[in-house]
């Protein structure tokens, strides 16, 4: 009987064992799964940004995309917004300061103005020169569910949003967020 209970005993522990070591190499692999999958898209922070495509200014082809590798401040905004009109010198001058490494990528809600000619004329009084594309249709504001003018999406060098503003913000905001990020 004693040898019957020395065996029952130990049949116990090693199924206590394989189940203990089967449960952690589980749980490593599924630690592992969740560091190398990839981000979600989406328009929230920690989202991989959703990617588009819209014509600049002058008519060309211009994706968020382009701009991999850099920080990127993308800025939906139009013409006839006071706040949006108030904050664009410090766009220019975040931009300026730190071309090397940060973009500034105004969306303008173009399906929102009476014209064209108006946003052409608001780049060159405001001596704009970071890249300015157009959302004829509303589509790229409507992916990124832009409900206030004007809305920010600081965004890292890997496509993955940081900070989302709605309403104006300022260079020393602009600064403090991209300063955060790599």
């Amino acid at each position: 009987m004693r040898k019957n209970s020395i065996a029952i005993i130990a049949v116990l522990i090693l199924a206590v064992w394989g189940i203990y070591d089967y449960s952690k190499d589980r749980t490593a692999t599924n630690n592992e799964q969740q560091t190398t999958e990839e981000v979600v898209v989406g328009i929230k922070k920690g989202n991989m940004a959703p990617d588009f495509e819209l014509l600049n200014i002058t008519g060309q082809p211009m994706k968020l995309s382009d701009f991999a590798g850099k920080k990127v401040i993308l800025n939906y905004w139009a013409t006839w917004c006071p706040p949006c009109r108030a904050e664009m010198p410090h766009m220019e001058k975040i931009f300026k300061d730190n071309e090397e490494d940060v973009v500034v990528l105004a969306v303008n809600l173009t399906n929102t103005e009476q014209n064209r000619d108006q946003v052409s004329n608001f780049v060159e009084d405001f001596g704009l020169t970071f890249p300015i594309v157009m959302d004829e249709k509303g589509d790229v504001s409507s992916t990124y569910q832009v409900i206030a003018y004007p809305t920010t999406y600081i965004i890292d060098s890997q496509g993955i949003i940081q900070e989302v503003f709605q309403g104006a913000i300022n260079y020393d905001i602009m600064e403090k967020a991209i300063s955060r990020i790599e």
